[in-house]
């Protein structure tokens, strides 16, 4: 499932809590973007019709939860990020970030703990 930049930070607002009605996450958003009211309610729509959200009806208002979970957004964003720039390699990404941003110590800790954690399953 496909999600905007300004879709997946209403999605975090629902990761975060939910159900939650459209005037609750322009409350949460109000001081994080500067975006109208109606911006979040067309993104909330969006969201609802991509199937990301559920809408359930209580009074006169929508309570919002979300359907697609974090952790499968975050895969399938990361396993695209990989093949669109690094041909789905890890290794080149690693080197892309250790070449152009310098990797802090605690950076270069975890991949190493990682790296043995991997080798030791193998």
């Amino acid at each position: 499932m496909q999600i905007s930049e300004a879709e997946s930070v209403v999605m975090d607002v629902l990761w975060t809590r939910h159900p939650l009605t459209a005037e609750d996450v322009v409350a949460a958003l109000g001081d994080v973007q500067q975006w109208q009211e109606a911006t979040i309610k067309t993104l909330l729509n969006r969201l609802l019709n991509k199937g990301a959200i559920t809408a359930e009806r209580e009074g006169r208002r929508y309570l919002y939860s979300p359907v697609l979970k974090r952790e499968e957004w975050v895969l399938e964003e990361s396993q695209g990020l990989l093949e669109r720039l690094f041909d789905g390699r890890v290794a080149p990404l690693v080197a892309h970030f250790s070449q152009h941003r310098k990797l802090s110590r605690r950076d270069i800790a975890e991949l190493r703990k990682l790296l043995e954690d991997l080798d030791g399953q193998r």
